[in-house]
């Protein structure tokens, strides 16, 4: 049996994770999780909605202990909560504050009523770290279906082992130095659980607990962070971040995935950073399969021992991580055996008067306008506009009029695809990934179509 440590780090004091208090050491994460695995409840299934990083990783680690799955579904609406307790009807849901959520509660902070050896200082310089089976089941991730209803990714141990050190070799994670690492998105996200948990526990590196989202937090908990640090986010935090005007604390490196980087955003940030901005590419089907560094190349180089291959039309990921091929839902350009160009999601294409373009390619453009802070372009469903089926877009641009943007886009895109109707918000409603789901783009564009029937 192949089996992998649940963590790298070599010595009791080494630091794990950096908390609002003190730095928390191996020792400590290691008697932290043995004492909540004996703790847990019989359920085989865990909904691990901690926000604290910290006790996120600790959920996650227990769970593995207990021989118990963790689950991470994309949302956590009550349709999805419902969905993933059809999937999994022992499940609980292990939290570290009150949730309104409809599954049997389990309190991280309740289990922790007195002090371990480790909290109390006691710490011997040799760890007895667990090694887990490779073919462990450690967690299950859901995507939305065609239907709605969430499909089922399992995810085992070693696959994700193998993953994130692939990661970690790639962004010079590797090198002897223990990096500090803060994110923007949330550990129960898959760019998250890999890139701001997992690898920290497979790199010897320590995450830091908070997740920050407006800009002024962000800088806040990259003060706070020693260096070197790695800051892991989206290009809507990021782009935020760079336009706030604030004194940021410089990290040693930059990490963005959920959304395509443009080269100017990613050019920005190196410059105002001072470090080196990377892209990651996967899916929550495949996990993180390949990078980039935007300023430097167009093109994306796979990780070790991942295949990509074209068959029926559509490009499937195989080997490395990968237990099986895998089919991807992006338009990909297959340039040799290490190396290709993204063309956009193959669900974001549309077809206008013979013309194709992206919705991805079409948002780039909107959010190059001079004025623009944040925008999307929308095709609706046939059955979602009773008249016409028409391309919408939405955009936050506080001094500029719609007319002024509409001509602004003349320039930037073909005719065809300009939107009809220019919808300008005060703000987007993005979720804590930095991404405007489907559902969220249908109820904005339900919401101006009612606002426009009312004014006639």
């Amino acid at each position: 049996m192949i089996t992998f440590p649940l963590i790298t780090h070599a010595h009791a004091q080494d630091v794990i994770a950096y908390g609002p208090d003190q730095p928390i050491t191996a020792a400590h994460f290691l008697a932290d999780v043995r004492q909540l695995a004996a703790a847990l409840p019989a359920g085989k299934h865990v909904l691990n909605v901690c926000s604290d990083r910290y006790r996120f990783a600790v959920g996650m680690a227990a769970a593995l202990l207990a021989d118990k799955i963790s689950l991470l579904p994309p949302t956590l609406t009550p349709e999805m909560v419902r969905q993933v307790k059809d999937f999994a009807p022992d499940v609980f849901c292990l939290t570290d504050q009150p949730q309104a959520i409809a599954l049997p509660q389990f309190s991280w902070v309740d289990t922790l009523t007195a002090p371990s050896p480790a909290r109390a200082g006691k710490q011997t310089e040799n760890l007895d770290i667990p090694e887990i089976s490779g073919s462990r089941t450690a967690a299950i991730v859901f995507t939305s279906g065609s239907t709605g209803a969430p499909v089922a990714h399992r995810k085992s141990w070693g696959g994700l082992v193998h993953s994130v050190r692939a990661e970690a070799g790639r962004l010079g994670l590797l090198d002897g130095q223990r990096h500090s690492i803060v994110a923007t998105v949330p550990p129960q996200h898959m760019f998250g659980f890999e890139s701001s948990v997992l690898i920290a526990l497979q790199s010897g590196a320590a995450m830091c607990v908070a997740h920050p989202f407006y800009p002024a937090d962000i800088c806040s908990t990259l003060a706070e962070a020693p260096r070197p640090r790695m800051l892991v986010t989206t290009p809507v935090h990021l782009k935020v971040l760079l336009a706030s005007g604030l004194d940021i604390p410089l990290p040693d490196l930059v990490l963005s995935a959920t959304a395509p980087l443009s080269p100017q955003l990613a050019t920005a940030a190196e410059a105002r950073l001072q470090a080196p901005v990377f892209e990651i590419y996967g899916s929550t089907e495949t996990g993180q399969i390949a990078y980039r560094r935007t300023t430097q190349a167009t093109e994306w180089t796979l990780f070790p021992e991942i295949m990509l291959s074209s068959t029926q039309g559509r490009v499937w990921a195989s080997g490395g991580h990968l237990e099986q091929a895998t089919p991807l839902g992006d338009e990909l350009e297959l340039l040799d055996g290490e190396h290709f160009l993204l063309h956009g999601r193959t669900a974001d294409l549309i077809n206008i008067a013979g013309k194709r373009s992206s919705l991805g390619y079409l948002n780039h453009q909107l959010n190059a306008v001079a004025g623009v802070i944040d925008g999307a372009f929308f095709m609706p469903d046939e059955e979602e506009d009773v008249t016409v089926t028409r391309l919408t877009a939405f955009a936050v641009a506080p001094h500029m009029t719609a007319p002024a943007l509409l001509a602004a886009l003349r320039e930037r895109i073909d005719a065809v695809f300009i939107p009809r109707p220019l919808v300008l918000l005060e703000s987007l409603p993005r979720n804590s990934t930095g991404k405007l789901p489907r559902e969220t783009l249908q109820a904005l564009a339900r919401e101006h179509r009612k606002k426009v029937a009312h004014a006639k």
